[in-house]
């Protein structure tokens, strides 16, 4: 039996520090680019279709990657792949700030979305190994994702503040000291983690995996464009099946499987692989809904639009660390099957909005989201790691992240051909959100009766 890492208090503190920090960083760059968008058409040129990429490149290199980098942090040290995704994210940010055109701003994102990857089921390997007991750890993940919020809130404001005072480059000089310390204090605080010893090393799996999330990744973001009945996106899913079917059939008779089908058996981890899609899917879908609603219905600046969705992401920045609390007395179950129903309630609310509405109302809606999203997040992820050996964590945490970004897509995707299929924006956002409503009633039914059931078998 493995034993628990000799760190004490003090330096499970400043790696804490250390990983929030690379986490923070990860999610800042998904959401700080988009408000500087003009000003990088201004000064690099390109079309709309560049500018999407510029915002494309890291979503789907980081979802497609994922899972990969997950067995990486297994196999090779969750340090090594820390630092060594922490190295690749300041290198790539400090070139994107001299990038000369579209073109290559675009490959410099995708080389982002491959340190992100890296960084974020590494930081979960090494806190399942820092913090050994389930409570602890449950606070310690509370911590962790409370970063999330943080990230999610400020990402517009710091981006449109940098953007403004600074210029666009700016942005990613921003990721430069943050990843920097991250380096540091990983460096000094982090002890490796045992590496697990395979035969082989499934790089076929690891293939097919990408190739289909990719696929899978390109047709939800692209489909509204191109139409989803067009040979190109129907190719993608098609490529996106195929991926799939191989992955399966690979790991199905590879000696040394990139994500061993046995874990199935486990209905926490397989649970957690939906609820995972599925508060990502309700949280996407309605920051898509609100703003357009904020700035196309209700004329708001993209600035006011922003601070109106404060009540919904503030939760976020400091709830988490009051459900790790909760999770590591009373387990992860019931918090989150109340964070499932508290978002749902917050969409019935917000599916009855229109123009005449109170913002009182809409106020209300967004906080019981907020705060759904703020159980629902690090129970599932602390329900998840306790039900697993501690070297299958980069895999599984991969794996359900992964699911994350899967739904995030999904769930722009779904609200938006609803939304351009209806007869006014408001009778789509209404339809839109009722559909998120039953889904994530749905995530509480199914943490009520999987979440920490023992693996079958």
């Amino acid at each position: 039996m493995e034993k628990a890492l000799p760190i004490t208090s003090g330096r499970k503190s400043m790696l804490l520090l250390g990983l929030s920090l690379g986490y923070f960083m990860v999610l800042l760059d998904m959401t700080v680019v988009s408000v500087a968008l003009p000003a990088i058409h201004a000064d690099l040129g390109g079309g709309l279709l560049d500018l999407q990429w510029v915002v494309n490149a890291y979503t789907i290199v980081f979802a497609g990657l994922l899972l990969s980098m997950g067995v990486f942090a297994d196999r090779l040290g969750a340090k090594r792949v820390y630092i060594g995704g922490l190295i690749l994210f300041l290198v790539a940010s400090a070139i994107s700030a001299t990038a000369a055109s579209i073109g290559a701003l675009i490959v410099l994102r995708a080389l982002l979305g491959i340190g992100g990857a890296a960084l974020l089921p590494a930081s979960l390997a090494l806190m399942a190994h820092s913090y050994p007991e389930p409570a602890e750890r449950a606070k310690a993940l509370g911590i962790w994702t409370a970063v999330t919020g943080a990230a999610m809130a400020s990402g517009p404001v710091i981006g449109g503040l940098l953007t403004d005072s600074l210029g666009w480059r700016s942005i990613f000089l921003l990721n430069v000291p943050i990843a920097a310390i991250s380096l540091l204090l990983t460096w000094i605080y982090a002890w490796e983690t045992e590496r697990t010893v395979q035969k082989g090393f499934d790089l076929a799996g690891q293939l097919a995996a990408m190739i289909a999330i990719a696929a899978v990744s390109y047709g939800l973001m692209e489909g509204e464009r191109f139409g989803w009945d067009s040979s190109r996106i129907i190719g993608a899913f098609a490529l996106a099946f195929l991926g799939m079917l191989l992955f399966v059939i690979i790991e199905a008779k590879g000696t040394s499987p990139l994500f061993p089908l046995r874990l199935f058996g486990n209905t926490t981890v397989s649970a957690g692989l939906v609820a995972g899609l599925v508060i990502n899917l309700g949280l996407s879908g309605v920051l898509f809904v609100l703003p357009l609603f904020f700035q196309q219905m209700q004329g708001l600046s993209a600035h006011s639009s922003g601070l109106s969705l404060l009540p919904m992401m503030l939760p976020l920045a400091f709830n988490p660390i009051v459900t790790g609390k909760i999770v590591s007395r009373i387990g992860a179950r019931l918090p989150m099957a109340a964070g499932f129903s508290l978002g749902a309630g917050g969409t019935v609310i917000l599916s009855r909005i229109d123009l005449t509405t109170s913002y009182v109302w809409t106020c209300i809606g967004m906080l019981l989201i907020g705060f759904g999203i703020s159980l629902t997040i690090p129970s599932l992820m602390s329900a998840v790691m306790s039900s697993i050996a501690k070297n299958e964590t980069g895999a599984v945490t991969g794996a359900v992240n992964a699911s994350r970004q899967m739904g995030s897509i999904l769930g722009v995707a779904l609200l938006g051909a609803v939304i351009s299929g209806s007869d006014s924006f408001i009778s789509g956002m209404h339809l839109s959100l009722g559909i998120i409503t039953v889904i994530l009633f749905g995530g509480a039914l199914l943490s009520l009766a999987l979440i920490g059931k023992k693996m079958s078998g």
